[in-house]
């Protein structure tokens, strides 16, 4: 199926420095920023193993001061980021530097729009309800996956209401990111699939999405083939630096084209359920992907047929496609269901409740029911 070149889209990147060495010019990339103070933010994993010190001292050599946080969580909560604008506040911050996964990065972009509009987190759900831009943010990823550091997306953990919910606005995405596949190395297998799985998710739902164009398939394919040839490999071999810069691009690729594209009812129904129990998201795209893909080849049987050459599987066989995500899964050591990961079968009627109400739906190929979404959370059981 091919896009109708005529349909109105468009296609928004920031600034992105990719290579070895490229975490060594946070400081410079700061000060050509107009920044002074960078509130530095990152996640206790990455304090841990110590990812931020480079940044540090990058930012001290070109003379911008920074302050520290790093109360934010795997999935960040609307607390944490209203502790982090306080901080920001109070320490008269004018920029944000980001260290990290998916989290720190929503969280940096969550406190950003905050501070400039002096307003809660929660009130920015949905699409373009961010009046004023944060301040100045750059962003370095240690993961490869969530394409955070190019996308227009935030994604946040509701407690109250136990769901993770989307904030989409072009004010979120960041000044630059500065991709250093050094910084992946120290990823666990288990992550490292996780993530992969991710920025797989990514890119097979902005080629699927009914707001892709020319570009975002260019890049969401090419995000595809990387995957398919780095992925076990980054597992197996952690490594491997070719492997790793590979599943890097993978993500950048898949990032550009999702955040533009949007996505569709895999993510849909991963933020009901992360949300939910507070999981791993790459770990619910996994488990969920080969499921909902059932449900989109009858919708979508052309592009999948592309999505399944692009794994390198002959596109001719009906269960292809499927079949090839869950030999993927296999090679990269998931094997969880929705059961095994604490879901009861009374909970899938409120998961799909949610999912329904979530925007990445808008963009699925077709339009799944309450009873679709609710049978696919069954196949996932």
């Amino acid at each position: 199926m091919e896009t109708v070149p005529l349909h109105l889209r468009k296609f928004m990147a920031p600034e992105y420095v990719f290579g070895a060495g490229s975490a060594g010019l946070i400081g410079q990339s700061v000060r050509n920023l107009g920044g002074r103070r960078a509130l530095l933010v990152l996640d206790p994993g990455v304090l841990a193993h110590g990812l931020h010190r480079s940044a540090m001292a990058s930012l001290v050599e070109a003379g911008v001061e920074a302050v520290l946080f790093s109360a934010t969580s795997s999935n960040p909560r609307e607390g944490e980021i209203m502790a982090g604008a306080e901080v920001y506040r109070e320490k008269g911050c004018d920029c944000l530097v980001a260290v990290g996964g998916g989290s720190p990065m929503d969280c940096a972009k969550g406190i950003g729009i905050v501070s400039a509009n002096d307003r809660h987190i929660l009130a920015f759900e949905g699409v373009d309800n961010v009046s004023r831009p944060g301040p100045p943010l750059v962003c370095i990823p240690t993961t490869s996956g969530t394409g955070a550091e190019v996308s227009q997306f935030a994604i946040v953990n509701d407690t109250g209401r136990r769901v993770k919910i989307a904030i989409v606005s072009r004010t979120l995405v960041p000044d630059l990111a500065l991709l250093d596949p050094g910084l992946t190395l120290s990823m666990p297998p288990d992550l490292t699939a996780h993530t992969g799985f991710d920025a797989l998710s990514h890119a097979v739902e902005a080629y699927l999405s009914n707001a892709a164009s020319p570009t975002t398939d260019l890049f969401a394919l090419e995000a595809i083939r990387l995957i398919q040839s780095n992925l076990v490999s980054a597992i197996r071999c952690p490594e491997d630096p070719g492997a790793r810069a590979g599943m890097l691009r993978a993500s950048l690729y898949a990032g550009m084209a999702f955040s533009n594209a949007i996505l569709g009812a895999v993510h849909a129904m991963a933020h009901s359920l992360g949300g939910f129990l507070d999981l791993p998201h790459g770990l619910c795209n996994a488990v969920l992907l080969d499921h909902v893909l059932v449900y989109n080849r009858r919708v979508a049987p052309d592009r999948c047929a592309d999505i399944a050459r692009a794994l390198g599987v002959d596109d001719s066989k009906e269960d292809a496609l499927t079949d090839r995500i869950r030999t993927l899964k296999e090679q990269a050591g998931i094997r969880e269901s929705l059961q095994s990961m604490g879901v009861r079968r009374e909970d899938l009627d409120e998961l799909t409740r949610k999912a329904m109400e979530d925007p990445c739906l808008l963009t699925n190929p077709g339009q799944p029911t309450f009873e679709d979404i609710r049978g696919l959370y069954e196949l996932a059981f």
